[in-house]
C-alpha cells in the first residue's frame, strides 16, 4: 500500500494532506528498531504490522481501531455534548478523523456512560463489533462498582438478583451477579444495557446511587495503572477474550 494511503486510512487527513506531510519530511517509518525518513508519498509498504511516525507521533497501523478509554467524571459520550466536554476530545485527532467504514465515521463508543459515571468504555470503527458488544442477545457482562447512599442489606441484594421491575418494562430486570463490597457499596454485574439501568435498579430496592464506576466488560478488566482520561489500543488477546 502506498504510504500516503496508509496515512489516509489512519486519519491523518485527506490523501493530498497525507502526501504533503510525507513530501515535507514529517513522516518516518520504523524498519525494525530503526526509524527511516520517507519523502516519496507513493512508496509502497506492507501496512499490516507497520509503525510510522507522523509529525513526531508514533502510530501503529490498524485496519480497524479498537480502544479502551478510562472515562472520567464530567464528560459526555456524545460527539455534540450539551453541557460537559465530549469523551472524544480525549482522543488524538487521527482516531476522530479516520475515514468512514460503512456507517461508522471515526471511532465510536460502544454504548454510553452517564456524565457522572466513570470507568471503562470501548471505542471502535468496526460496526459489527459495536453490534456484537451492544446486542442484548450476546449477554456481554458489564461489572459496576456502586456507591450507595444507605447501607446495603441482604434483602436488597436478593431483590436485585431475583429481578426488579422498572417503570418502562413490566418484565423484571435481574442482576447477573451482585455482592456487597462495603457498608455502602456493592458490585453489580449486568448483561443488558437499559437507560440509567444501575441507578433505576438500585432505586427500585429503596436505595440511591451516589457514585458509579464500570470496572469490567466481558473478560476485560480496567487496568489499575490507567488513569481517568487515558486510552490505549486493545491487544489481539483483549479482542479474543471479548469475542469469546
Amino acid at each position: 500500500m502506498q504510504l500516503q494511503e496508509i496515512l489516509y486510512t489512519q486519519g491523518f487527513g485527506t490523501r493530498r494532506v497525507c502526501a504533503g506531510l510525507i513530501q515535507q519530511g514529517h513522516v518516518q517509518v520504523y524498519q525494525g528498531s530503526e526509524l527511516v525518513q520517507v519523502d516519496d508519498a507513493a512508496a509502497e509498504f506492507v501496512a499490516e504490522g507497520l509503525t510510522f511516525r507522523a509529525q513526531g507521533q508514533d502510530w501503529p497501523y490498524a485496519a480497524k481501531a479498537y480502544l479502551m478509554l478510562y472515562k472520567p467524571a464530567g464528560t459526555e459520550c456524545s460527539q455534540k455534548p450539551s453541557t460537559y466536554p465530549s469523551i472524544y476530545t480525549l482522543l488524538p485527532s487521527p482516531l476522530r478523523l479516520r475515514p468512514q467504514k460503512a456507517a461508522v465515521q471515526g471511532v465510536q463508543a460502544v454504548g454510553r456512560l452517564d456524565q457522572d459515571t466513570t470507568g471503562m468504555l470501548l471505542l471502535t470503527d468496526d460496526g459489527q463489533f459495536i453490534h456484537r458488544m451492544s446486542s442484548p442477545k450476546h449477554h456481554v457482562p458489564k461489572v459496576y462498582e456502586v456507591t450507595v447512599k444507605h447501607p446495603v442489606t441482604d434483602p436488597q441484594i436478593q431483590k436485585l438478583l431475583a429481578g426488579v421491575v422498572l417503570d418502562d418494562d413490566p418484565k423484571p430486570v435481574r442482576a447477573a451477579a451482585c455482592e456487597a463490597t462495603g457498608e455502602t457499596s456493592l458490585r453489580l454485574t449486568l448483561t443488558e444495557g437499559k437507560y440509567h439501568q444501575v441507578k433505576r435498579m438500585v432505586a427500585a430496592v429503596s436505595n440511591r446511587v451516589e457514585a458509579l464506576h464500570r470496572s469490567q466488560i466481558g473478560s476485560l478488566v480496567l487496568p489499575p495503572d490507567m488513569a481517568p482520561g487515558q486510552w490505549r489500543w486493545l491487544s489481539a488477546q483483549d479482542l479474543a477474550g471479548l469475542r469469546g
